[in-house]
């Protein structure tokens, strides 16, 4: 079987001399494992779609009952090129890859954590990046995984967790008292479900914090994530 979709890489490696294993993002298919032989040879033709979080349309194939697919060729549409320049942009780009990688499935596609991501990655490469980007995007994505939360928690106004959830990333800019304090106990809401949730921890939480003790904070998780919102596994 021979498809083609929009994919982004989520992470790759190395593998045997030349090939590369990745995971990508597709719009239509989901999560799904790849591998590009050849890539890393000089002459390889596909290396600029076999990069971190680069978005492409990609042509794979699949063998009947098999589980990697081979990506035969493709179509760079944005390699993000600001990104790649900027260390704190190229963090969250690898937070972001690493946070759908975690809590997506294999083969369950969802066009809303594409578009998530396609949208988060694209105002990290044109715009000035704000602080209130890893948790606006971590609460939606926990929207889209059906981890969210239906109501806003620890007495956040509702208009500013409305903001978190649906307002485009660049327009996330917060400099008011009041504001900041609410962009504080959004971070607290998406730390204490990581710390939860996740099996093992990220490989990129160290850069937002996110490997803290929570302890010996003042709300516990089980205040934080009602009961009903509590799923007792994580893909």
């Amino acid at each position: 079987m021979i498809l083609t979709d929009y994919g982004i890489i989520l992470l790759r490696q190395n593998f045997r001399e030349t090939d590369r294993i990745v995971s990508l993002y597709t719009k239509e298919h989901g999560r799904l494992n790849a591998r590009l032989p050849g890539v890393s040879r000089p002459t390889g033709k596909l290396k600029a779609i076999s990069e971190p979080f680069a978005c492409a349309d990609y042509r794979i194939y699949i063998r009947r009952g098999g589980t990697i697919g081979t990506i035969t060729g493709g179509k760079v549409i944005d390699i993000f090129p600001a990104i790649r320049t900027d260390l704190k942009r190229l963090t969250l780009a690898f937070h972001f890859c690493e946070l759908v990688y975690r809590f997506t499935p294999l083969h369950q596609p969802s066009e809303g954590k594409f578009n998530l991501l396609y949208s988060s990655l694209q105002a990290l490469d044109k715009g000035p990046v704000h602080s209130a980007f890893q948790a606006a995007f971590t609460l939606r994505l926990m929207m889209l995984a059906g981890f969210g939360l239906d109501h806003p928690v620890l007495k956040i106004p509702e208009k500013f967790w409305r903001q978190m959830h649906e307002a485009p990333l660049t327009e996330l800019v917060f400099t008011e008292p009041d504001d900041l304090l609410c962009l504080s106990k959004c971070n607290n809401v998406c730390r204490r479900f990581l710390d939860q949730y996740l099996t093992y921890p990220l490989h990129t939480a160290a850069p937002f914090g996110l490997t803290e003790n929570w302890e010996s904070t003042e709300h516990s998780a089980q205040e934080i994530i009602p009961s009903e919102l509590r799923p007792q596994t994580v893909h």
